[in-house]
C-alpha cells in the first residue's frame, strides 16, 4: 500500500474515526484504525464492537492494500504537523511497520493484519429515510442532556427515536429521561420513518453523530433494523447497536393539566439561579422557587455555605407556591430555550412540573421537584 493525502483531509477523518476508539482495550486491533487505499480515495474504518465509523477521504493511490495500525497515535502525529503538507503512508511488503511521512518528519507505525478487524454489517433494514442534518442535530441537542448515565438503568443511557402521530400529523420524536428530568423534542416524520418502531440510540452513539453532523451539509441517509441503526453523513458512514430494552412509557409522567403558570425572562432566571447555586449543597443542588403575584423568590439555604436569595419579576397570577429543584437540572433547561421567556406549568410542590419554550412548541421539558 502507497498512497498520499492531503494533511487536512486525513486529519478530518481521523478525527472523526479514532474517537470510537477507547484508550484502554484488551483486544490489540481494536485500538488499531483500519486503512483501505483504492481507486481514488482511502476508507478510514474504527470499531469498538459497539459503533463502528467508516469514512472516505480523497486521496493519491499509488498502490492498492490495506492495513490496521494504532488510531491515536496516527491522529496525534497527522494534528502536529504543518497545515498544507501532504502526507506519505507506505506498506511494503517485507517490513511490518507503517511508514507516514510529511516534509522532512518520519513515523513509523506497527501494523495488524486487515482480516483481523471485525466488520459491523447492519441486517435488512426495515426502515430508511433522509432527515435535514439540522433537524437531526436538533433532536439530539433538545434531549441529550436528559440522558441517564447510571448503568443499571441501562434503557435510560440513549435517546428513544420513534413515531408518533400528533393532532393527526405524523412526526418524528426523541425523548431522553434520567428518572429526575425529561427532554422531549419532536421533528416532522421524514418520509420512510412512519411506523417505525422505537429504537434507544446509545449515548456515545449520539455523541459521535453530533461530531459528524457539524461538517454535514448534505441530508442525512437513516436506516433502522432489529437490532442496529446506520447513519450516512456526508462521507462518513455511523453503525451503531441499540440497546436491548423497553424504554418506559414517558407519556404518563408530562403533566396534563398543571393549572399554575409562570412566565418568566429566561436568561435573568438563568443567570439567577446560577447565582443564587454558589451556595447549595453538592449533592442536593437543591434551589427553592417561591411563587407569588408577579414574583418569584429564588433561594438556596445551606447551612454550611451561606444563604442566597434573589427576587426576579414574573408573570404569574395563580396561588402562592413553593418548590424545589435540582439547580444543574434547571439551568439545563433553560439552556435549551431558545426564546425571550421560559414557561413553567406547575400542579403543587411535590408534582412534576411542566416546562415549555414558548418559542418552540416542538419541544417540552418535564422536572421532577425536590424537597426543600
Amino acid at each position: 500500500m502507497r498512497l498520499s493525502i492531503e494533511r487536512s483531509a486525513l486529519l478530518k477523518a481521523l478525527s472523526h474515526v479514532q474517537s470510537v476508539v477507547e484508550r484502554r482495550n484488551t483486544i490489540p486491533i481494536l485500538s488499531n484504525v483500519l486503512l483501505t487505499a483504492a481507486g481514488d480515495g482511502v476508507k478510514l474504518t474504527a470499531t469498538d464492537l459497539d459503533i463502528e465509523i467508516a469514512e472516505m477521504a480523497p486521496a493519491q493511490i499509488d498502490r492498492a492494500g490495506a492495513t490496521t495500525t494504532p488510531a491515536h497515535t496516527l491522529f496525534e502525529f497527522v494534528r502536529r504537523l504543518p497545515e498544507g503538507q501532504p502526507v506519505r503512508l507506505e506498506l511494503s511488503g517485507e517490513d511490518s511497520r507503517l511508514a507516514v511521512s510529511a516534509g522532512k518528519a518520519r513515523l513509523q507505525l506497527p501494523v495488524l493484519p486487515p482480516g483481523d478487524f471485525p466488520s459491523m454489517p447492519i441486517d435488512a433494514a426495515g426502515h430508511t429515510f433522509l432527515i435535514p442534518p439540522t433537524e437531526l442535530a436538533r433532536l439530539i441537542d433538545k434531549t441529550k442532556f436528559a440522558i441517564s448515565t447510571e448503568e443499571t438503568r441501562y434503557y435510560l443511557n440513549g435517546i428513544f427515536i420513534h413515531a408518533v402521530a400528533v393532532n393527526g400529523e405524523p412526526m418524528l420524536r426523541a425523548v431522553a429521561t434520567d428518572g429526575h428530568r425529561l427532554a422531549l423534542a419532536d421533528a416532522t416524520a421524514p418520509e420512510g420513518s412512519v411506523g417505525m418502531p422505537g429504537v434507544i440510540v446509545p449515548r456515545k452513539t449520539i455523541q459521535e453523530l453530533r461530531r459528524l453532523l457539524e461538517d454535514a451539509t448534505g441530508d442525512v441517509e437513516v436506516a433502522v433494523s432489529a437490532q442496529k441503526i446506520r447513519f450516512a453523513v456526508a462521507d462518513a458512514v455511523l453503525t451503531s447497536k441499540l440497546i436491548d430494552g423497553s424504554f418506559p412509557e414517558y407519556a404518563r409522567v408530562i403533566p396534563k393539566a398543571n393549572s399554575r403558570i409562570l412566565k418568566v425572562d429566561n436568561r435573568g432566571f438563568a443567570q439567577a439561579v446560577d447565582r443564587v447555586s454558589t451556595v447549595s449543597a453538592e449533592r442536593s443542588r437543591s434551589v427553592k422557587l417561591a411563587l407569588e403575584a408577579e414574583r418569584v423568590t429564588l433561594t438556596v439555604n445551606n447551612p454550611d455555605q451561606g444563604v442566597a436569595t434573589e427576587d426576579l419579576p414574573a408573570d404569574y397570577q395563580s396561588d402562592a407556591l413553593e418548590i424545589g429543584f435540582n439547580s444543574k437540572f434547571l439551568k439545563d433547561v433553560t439552556d435549551q430555550i431558545e426564546g425571550v421567556e421560559a414557561q413553567f406549568e406547575f400542579a403543587d410542590s411535590g408534582s412534576p412540573t411542566l416546562v415549555r419554550d414558548p418559542a418552540d412548541g416542538q419541544a417540552l421539558y418535564v422536572l421532577m421537584p425536590l424537597r426543600v
